[in-house]
């Protein structure tokens, strides 16, 4: 029985050869930073007055390419660590024009959130890109709003995919209803609103994800939020953001890997501590509820704002759900390793209204559809979803992580219910949400 990664020229393939008696998962652990609240605070310290203090930051790929734009763009950030990093903001509206293209990496929250301060900010020119998968990825859903404050924005494809030239514009607040629930173009739009002229308002069909929300009011932001409505309103310049102290929890699209696990594995029970909780981010609690599996909340409280629990979750008989609707926006990261659930659940689990994940690091539903069916699963891939009718017998063989954190990391906890090896090809991209994923991996199971 093995679980390590192997270099092969410029990647690493993980191989899994699960024992005859199975794994399972015991014990306790702690999971990486929340890498939204880690992006959040590291960009409104960046444009706050005064010292912001992060404690737990994520330390994955993502967030080290904010901080790399934001460091370009004038801000002060100390060396990433998850015990305390410092940012000294330079305040609203005082970014400076870099001298290099600004590279978001893999990463789309950094690259739309920041277009939101870029574009308000007047007098000044950036030009922004990202890797192969991001210059792959929409811009227009953010770029497109932005223009109906006044921005200047140009890219291929008539300014819908990076690399994107930005000119900074005086921009006026507009009412803008989002045809998808999304909190990269909520965040963005209320980000370019910090600086626009009168009042920017978004409505979303569904709830999407609050942390921008929770953290500007935090950092002193002018915001009106109606929940009910779906609806949120900041008052553009009228108010100086102050640095805060910031204390990331565990996040919990990466405790998601391991609530499958410990679920699916015969004989598990293991605690997932300092997990964020926030509702617009459950879902996956609620749908791996309906699926039956055995999750305890424990040691619940209020961190800097921001809801945390300890979750235990011990082996249960999984069945087959529908997922879709509106908890589809506060789980649409999960919907990968949901897929794995369902693989091993009794009955068929139907997943819809999830085309938003066709345009994710990878089409994640094709990717995942395809190499569950490699292992043996029996998936249907929908326009909007997946239909997989649990209880194959999944047989371990060479799947591909299609350069997605969450497709490797969702494949590697299939394998430990697959007979014989699995080799996941380019698995070292977990890092970009979860640097230590497969250490953690090989602590926490047991034959």
């Amino acid at each position: 029985m093995t679980i390590q990664l192997q270099p092969v020229g410029d990647r690493q393939d993980l191989q899994i050869t699960s024992p005859a008696n199975g794994w399972s998962l015991q014990g306790r652990l702690r999971i990486p930073g929340d890498k939204s609240i880690s992006h959040r605070a590291l960009m409104l310290g960046a444009i706050a007055r005064g010292e912001t203090l992060i404690h737990g930051l994520l330390l994955g790929e993502d967030p080290r390419s904010t901080a790399a734009c934001f460091r370009a763009l004038g801000a002060e950030i100390s060396e990433l660590n998850t015990d305390t990093v410092r940012v000294r903001g330079i305040g609203l509206g005082q970014l400076q024009e870099p001298l290099d293209v600004l590279n978001a990496g893999n990463s789309g929250t950094t690259l739309r959130l920041m277009l939101g301060l870029l574009a308000a900010q007047p007098q000044a020119f950036f030009t922004v890109t990202g890797d192969a998968s991001l210059r792959s990825r929409p811009m227009s859903r953010v770029a497109d709003p932005l223009r109906q404050m006044g921005a200047q924005i140009w890219g291929r494809q008539g300014g819908a995919l990076a690399p994107l030239a930005v000119q900074g514009q005086r921009l006026h607040g507009i009412h803008y209803h989002s045809p998808i629930a999304s909190a990269q173009v909520k965040s963005c739009l209320l980000l370019a609103g910090l600086m626009a002229a009168g009042e920017t308002t978004v409505t979303e069909p569904a709830r999407s994800r609050d942390h921008s929300e929770r953290m500007l009011q935090a950092f002193g932001a002018p915001l009106t939020v109606d929940p009910e409505a779906c609806r949120v309103t900041v008052t553009g310049q009228a108010a100086t953001l102050r640095g805060q102290t910031v204390i990331v929890p565990g996040d919990i699209s990466s405790a998601a890997f391991w609530l499958v696990a410990a679920a699916i594995l015969p004989g598990s029970d293991l605690t997932i501590e300092n997990v964020g909780v926030n509702p617009t981010r459950t879902g996956v609690l609620e749908a791996l509820a309906r699926m039956g599996a055995d999750i305890q909340r424990q040691n619940e409280r209020l961190v800097t704002g921001e809801p945390v629990a300890d979750l235990r979750v011990r082996a249960s008989t999984l069945r087959g759900s529908t997922i879709g609707g509106d908890l589809i926006p506060r789980l649409i990261d999960e919907v990968p390793i949901l897929a794995v659930a369902a693989a091993f659940a009794t009955g068929q689990t139907t997943i819809r209204d999830a085309a938003e994940l066709r345009v994710k690091e990878s089409d994640r539903l094709t990717a995942i559809a395809t190499e569950l069916r490699r292992l043996g699963a029996q998936v249907t891939e929908l326009p909007d979803g997946l239909e997989i009718q649990g209880g194959a017998t999944l047989t371990g063989t060479d799947v591909d992580s299609y350069q997605d954190h969450r497709l490797a990391m969702s494949l590697a906890i299939a394998a430990l219910r697959a007979r014989g090896k699995t080799t996941i090809h380019g698995a070292e991209v977990a890092a970009i949400s979860y640097p230590d994923f497969f250490t953690r991996l090989q602590r926490v199971v047991t034959a």
